[in-house]
């Protein structure tokens, strides 16, 4: 028996025009699917999911799919790029230790928030794998502030 196919809502004040076209957000159960449209919105009409051949070919199939999944009443199944929860937790940290590091300014100062004091030697600072590893969380922290967060957006290419 085939599942009855979901009611679509459009989330509130999440349709907007944009120069390209209509931008909606489709919330379908508990899961936001964006969709982006040539018309506006309208009650009961059909549409397509038209996929170019581009570098986003696979991204996009995989989201149409979760789509007409979610449509039909079936699970949508997980997102197509997700951060596994190590890196996630490295992602925090560094942008927690770049702002220790902008309010503080000493790298013994956001290593002992970060790792404890208790792991910060008297001596040998300078030489020591905490104040390297600080070091380079503060660096990483500003280079997704640089603009390396779009990185995270869009992942590395399999083929490439």
């Amino acid at each position: 028996m085939a599942a009855s196919p979901r009611p679509l809502e459009l989330a509130a004040g999440q349709v907007r025009r944009v120069e390209d076209g209509w931008h909606a957000v489709l919330r379908i159960g508990a899961v936001d699917h964006r969709v982006w449209l040539r018309e506006p919105p309208s009650v009961g009409a059909l549409y397509v999911a038209e996929l170019p051949f581009d570098r986003d070919f696979d991204a996009r199939a995989y989201a149409a799919r979760r789509l007409w999944r979610a449509i039909n009443g079936r699970p949508a199944g997980p997102a197509f790029h997700e951060l596994s929860r190590q890196k996630r937790e490295r992602l925090s940290a560094a942008l927690r230790a770049l702002d220790a590091h902008g309010a503080v300014g000493t790298y013994r100062i956001v290593a002992a928030t970060l790792f404890g004091q208790q792991r910060i030697p008297d001596r040998a600072w300078k030489t020591h794998d905490l104040r390297n590893r600080t070091i380079r969380m503060v660096q990483s922290g500003a280079a997704l502030v640089r603009g390396g967060y779009r990185k995270l957006l869009r992942p590395a290419r399999k083929d490439s």
